[in-house]
């Protein structure tokens, strides 16, 4: 496999970064006061990659695990150094990886084909009409 079918996420200072092999299996947009907060933006936007495309993680990190919106419990692998979460696993499903689109620092990286827990969203934040909307987490 060459560089080029991969893609590569890192932290805001570059210490953790994380490999992943081919094209993102989902990318979605996320309301909920969760994601809101852990970003300081008003949604989140993730990448979701089979286990099977992790190719390597690199770099020191810590785990903060909490309860979602959806009551599924999530663990984020955050950057000791600058603070950021890079990547973060769902016991919802436990064979996936969610990364933060803006960590891959891509501005061709796909574009989301949903958006979640749109009762708590912006309604000032216009969403293109075509993307899938769901008022909470579909099942």
């Amino acid at each position: 496999m060459t560089s080029s079918d991969q893609r590569e996420a890192a932290c805001a200072c570059g210490q953790l970064r994380i490999r992943l092999a081919g094209e993102p299996r989902l990318v979605s947009s996320c309301h909920c006061f969760a994601c809101q907060r852990r970003t300081g933006a008003v949604f989140g936007s993730t990448s979701f990659f089979g286990r099977d495309q992790v190719v390597a993680i690199e770099g020191e990190r810590r785990a903060f695990r909490r309860q979602g919106d959806s009551g599924t419990w999530l663990t984020f692998q955050f950057c000791p150094i600058c603070g950021s979460s890079d990547f973060w696993e769902s016991e919802r499903s436990p064979n996936m990886l969610s990364d933060a689109v803006g960590a891959f620092a891509d501005p061709t990286f796909p574009a989301p084909v949903r958006t979640v827990w749109t009762a708590t969203k912006h309604e000032r934040l216009p969403f293109p009409e075509d993307i899938v909307r769901h008022r909470e987490n579909p099942t």
